[in-house]
């Protein structure tokens, strides 16, 4: 039995939306409606959102939008936005930090140098969140989340809250292997002293780095597939470079000259043409290096 959500607006009013235009949420710049749109300014008022509709419904939880594609067609359920009291940053110790999952990761990385910890330099390169980077471990300059985690806190979509140390996380390469059950609240992370000036220095050199490599200012959603590591030695980009005619698109879906694992919309390209593109490529790599690329990019349809 599904929710009508037309019955909770009064009780949620702003902050709830029914057919809701998901375009403009997401860094492709591409999709459709999704059936109702909620944004959460707080925890109690999440949790009485999730007993409302009591799972009944498909959730997507939506971060910054920058590694997600959206479908054209209507999403049949509920996208969760989570605001305001999820988008605090405090020092917890000396060499400790607490994120809420709506925090930039580049904001962590300003917030850990201006407070002269370490380790958090490789969060300046990555475009998403606290909560999209804890579920896919995202990393950059061999650094990944799991490098710096202590714990997390999540709700489950009963309602119910819990904590999970970060060692009970089983993290492999872009993946926390969490449930989908959860939506990721806030998190703690460990960091080390280290001079202001250095951390400084080192964000600059990896900012360059990023930027002479991949594509920056245009409508673009981040690597598009995983490194095969358990398949090939080589990276995914190289595999894409021997495999596939890099100028091949799909209407205004190409790849980035830039970097062969970058999918840029030049313009109006719909679902059907990234996610032919996206085929495409997979299905070129395969034939001819019979490697199968996984997907790091999150498809919602």
């Amino acid at each position: 039995m599904k929710i009508d959500f037309k019955e909770l607006v009064p009780e949620f009013n702003k902050n709830l939306k029914l057919d809701y235009d998901l375009k403009k949420k997401n860094w492709f710049n591409i999709g459709g409606k999704a059936k109702a749109f909620y944004k959460a300014d707080n925890l109690k008022e999440l949790i009485k959102f999730l007993q409302k509709i009591q799972n009944k419904e498909r959730i997507f939880v939506l971060g910054a939008g920058s590694n997600t594609l959206i479908s054209d067609d209507k999403f049949d359920g509920v996208v969760i936005k989570l605001t305001q009291k999820f988008n605090n940053i405090s020092l917890h110790s000396e060499d400790i930090i607490v994120a809420g999952s709506a925090v930039k990761d580049k904001s962590l990385s300003e917030f850990a140098m201006e407070n002269s910890l370490g380790g958090f330099e490789f969060l300046s390169c990555i475009p998403g969140t606290i909560g999209g980077g804890i579920k896919m471990n995202a990393g950059c300059f061999q650094r990944e989340f799991k490098d710096i985690l202590i714990s997390i806190q999540a709700v489950n979509k009963s309602g119910q809250v819990i904590a999970i140390p970060a060692k009970d996380i089983d993290f492999k390469y872009r993946d926390s292997g969490l449930s989908e059950d959860l939506i990721f609240l806030s998190a703690s992370f460990k960091g080390f002293k280290k001079d202001k000036n250095l951390i400084k220095n080192e964000i600059k050199i990896l900012k360059e780095k990023k930027d002479q490599a991949q594509p920056t200012q245009i409508k673009t959603s981040g690597s598009t597939f995983k490194n095969p590591l358990d398949q090939s030695d080589k990276k995914v980009w190289q595999l894409i470079k021997e495999s596939v005619p890099l100028e091949k698109s799909f209407g205004d879906a190409s790849i980035s000259e830039k970097h062969c694992n970058f999918f840029v919309n030049k313009g109006n390209a719909k679902f059907e043409d990234m996610k032919n593109l996206i085929n495409f490529v997979s299905e070129s790599v395969f034939k001819k290096t019979g490697v199968k690329l996984e997907t790091e990019i999150k498809i919602l349809e």
